[in-house]
């Protein structure tokens, strides 16, 4: 049997051109992100609007409720066999990507074992897999060591890395951010045509997309593209933003800064809302491969300095509504959330000016980048470069946009070789759900601090029997970062969203551009 057969006759040719719709034939969508979308692949990096660009253009076996349940997505069904042991996925009948060709098989089974390359949890459902692979074009089978209930869950996997399913000559080059095409299979294609860098990115509908049935519920469901065109305009100064948006000149604004929200929602044309439901958090990242903070002494000097009101005031102000201080290392009244040894962070500059001497800091320059492009992002990491200044650190501030940090952070080199020794990002609320989905207190994301003891906890939190047991161990997880700081939580944020009041469908939790309409 053929690897696959490009579809013949002037269908096929109308699936793979790209075309140019007039504005006065079509209905469009004008959306604002909070940034230009400068990392296109997924599997590189998982900013915002990478992710956000990503759930437009791809999808995903499963996807999850807004309880966090999985369900089928492009699986038509699963059978689950040998004491949990195997699992039989089948596709949905009809399933093609955007250039005419089926989704396969082969390419599912490319793209989950190059995501399980990547992602952590990703990491841990091959390390119990004997084999995977494809048995029909529709049908893949995972073998495993033994029995993993979380299968369905690590599949639906909505924040960095998502395993996503691409073509097979596409999922061989993810994660090295030198994908030129996107071709996914999701609601809408990608028009590099189209792309304006740093001014317009545009979207237009798969008319061969075939939506689930089921009532779009969060991620999982029917997603309906409403609208022919998605356009997004990028809009760098948020005054500027909000002008448009009251003026009608955008439908959407997607990150509205806090001090913009009470001017907004005073217009009456107009809905403001929170954006993510289970809230980010801002976060110290560290450099643990090179001088100063290979030394965990040092990274740990830092705490005692930490008043996380202050990164959030610098973010949101006075609107207490909006973010959360002393909080921990998982998402905030979530299930492993805790508040164990959060009293570490005290602001007390006195004491961390001491610890850092006693740590034996050498005065390394300590090379801090700061994305410009997030007004967020940059509003903490200058608060943040400013504090590490004041307790004694030799700071230098290199301000670039996100793209050219999130690339500069895979370097591995020390800072004066192109590499770095701290940042500031923000996971949304699922990254730091719990053990199993928390780039932070992981060894193989970028600063490489190798903590063989969290690690094992983690592992530990995969084979507990029960939420207490799970709760425990979190815990316990979190009294070691606290001792081996790999980052540190500067607070928790739940970001604004505005949107002309017409506009339905808007959900919380992201902004997913499906099921959105004009009423």
């Amino acid at each position: 049997m053929k690897r696959r057969h490009f579809l013949a006759g002037a269908g096929g040719v109308a699936l793979a051109a790209p075309r140019i719709v007039r504005a006065d034939d079509t209905r469009i969508l004008k959306f604002t992100p909070v940034a230009d979308v400068t990392v296109l692949d997924p599997m590189f990096a998982g900013p915002e609007v990478t992710g956000l660009h990503a759930s437009m253009v791809w999808d995903t076996l499963f996807a999850l409720d807004s309880q966090f349940n999985p369900h089928p997505q492009m699986l038509e069904g699963y059978t689950v066999e040998d004491d949990g042991k195997t699992w039989r996925l089948t596709l949905r009948p009809g399933l093609r990507f955007h250039d005419g060709e089926p989704v396969l098989a082969d390419d599912v089974v490319a793209s989950l074992r190059k995501w399980g390359t990547i992602d952590v949890l990703g990491m841990k459902l091959f390390s119990l897999t004997d084999e995977l692979r494809a048995l029909s074009d529709r049908v893949v089978q995972f073998r495993l060591k033994r029995p993993f209930g979380l299968l369905p869950v690590a599949l639906a996997k909505p924040a960095t890395y998502t395993p996503y399913i691409m073509p097979r000559r596409m999922a061989e080059l993810a994660g090295t951010n030198k994908l030129i095409e996107m071709i996914g299979s999701g609601p809408f294609r990608y028009l590099a045509n189209e792309r304006v860098v740093g001014a317009r990115v545009v979207y237009e509908k798969f008319a061969h997309y075939v939506p689930r049935q089921e009532k779009l519920d969060w991620l999982s469901g029917g997603k309906i593209a409403h609208f022919d065109r998605i356009q997004w305009t990028i809009i760098p100064d948020p005054s500027t933003a909000a002008a448009s948006l009251q003026k009608g000149e955008i439908d959407w604004w997607s990150d509205v800064p806090a001090d913009l929200g009470p001017l907004l929602r005073r217009d009456p044309k107009l809905v403001v809302q929170v954006q993510d439901f289970i809230g980010g958090e801002f976060i110290m990242r560290f450099n643990a491969l090179h001088p100063p903070f290979d030394n965990p002494a040092i990274r740990r000097a830092i705490l005692p300095a930490i008043n996380q009101a202050d990164f959030m005031t610098a973010v949101a102000g006075d609107e207490r509504a909006l973010w959360r201080d002393r909080v921990g290392v998982f998402s905030v009244g979530k299930p492993m959330s805790s508040d164990v040894g959060v009293e570490v962070m005290e602001g007390n500059l006195d004491k961390a000016r001491r610890a850092l001497v006693a740590a034996g800091y050498k005065g390394e320059r300590i090379a801090f980048m700061a994305s410009a492009d997030y007004p967020s992002l940059f509003a903490v990491a200058t608060v943040a470069a400013d504090l590490l200044q004041r307790i004694g650190f030799n700071v230098d501030l290199q301000t670039t946009d996100y793209g050219t940090q999130t690339t500069r952070r895979a370097n591995r080199q020390a800072s004066d070789k192109g590499g770095w020794s701290v940042f500031i990002n923000q996971f949304n609320g699922f990254n730091r759900y719990d053990p199993a989905a928390h780039l932070g207190i992981s060894s193989t994301w970028s600063g490489w601090p190798k903590i063989d003891e969290i690690e094992a906890r983690r592992e530990d939190w995969f084979n507990a029997p029960d939420l207490a047991s799970r709760q425990a161990i979190a815990r316990d997880i979190q009294r070691l970062v606290w001792r081996d700081v790999p980052y540190i939580p500067l607070g928790s944020y739940f970001p604004l969203t505005a949107y002309k009041r017409g506009l339905q469908g808007v959900q919380r939790g992201g902004a997913p551009m499906y099921n959105v309409k004009f009423g």
